[in-house]
């Protein structure tokens, strides 16, 4: 019997070791993984390689005759949603701005993301924002009742769904 109780308490200690190793493992590789990330001041959602990125001045352009196109793009931030931040506003260069979402809900951008330049890796598309959805976008940029009570038009725009955003 107490042979078994020596085999029972050697197998533990060696699962425990063996368990702490993996353990030590997974950590390494997190590290690697995180420094990765450190490069960047926020990465959220997909991550990916910031290669063949288009400005945001030249997304219309290169939209021109596409219903939707997938793509990297880079711009600065004018706005973002200061409930959740759920969506963002991209300056176009123009004095206008471009609404971004976030694919699926999935992620949120930083509250103090006004004014970082963001890399976006997503779809673009031709999108009839309605004035309900105008309304709420206005609500949620903390807009007064007087602006939000004017907007009384549904807006056609260039909107972009993101799947991934690097904020610098």
């Amino acid at each position: 019997m107490k042979s078994f109780f020596v085999i029972a308490i050697a197998t533990i200690s060696l699962s425990s070791f063996y368990l702490a190793s993996c353990n030590s493992s997974a950590n390494e590789e997190n590290v690697k993984e995180n420094s990765v990330l450190a490069e960047h001041d926020t990465i959220v959602g997909e991550q990916f390689q910031p290669e063949n990125i288009l400005a945001v001045a030249d997304l219309e352009e290169k939209l021109k005759g596409n219903e939707t196109l997938e793509l990297i793009i880079e711009g600065t931030v004018k706005s973002c949603c200061q409930k959740k931040g759920c969506w963002m506003r991209i300056d176009k260069g123009n004095g206008e701005a471009m609404m971004v979402t976030f694919k699926d809900y999935g992620f949120f951008v930083p509250f103090e993301s006004a004014g970082k330049t963001a890399i976006m890796k997503g779809v673009a598309y031709y999108d009839t924002i309605s004035v309900e959805m105008l309304k709420h976008y206005a609500e949620d940029a903390g807009k007064s009742e007087a602006e939000i009570d004017a907007i009384t038009e549904p807006e056609l725009a260039v909107s972009f769904e993101a799947s991934g955003v690097i904020l610098k």
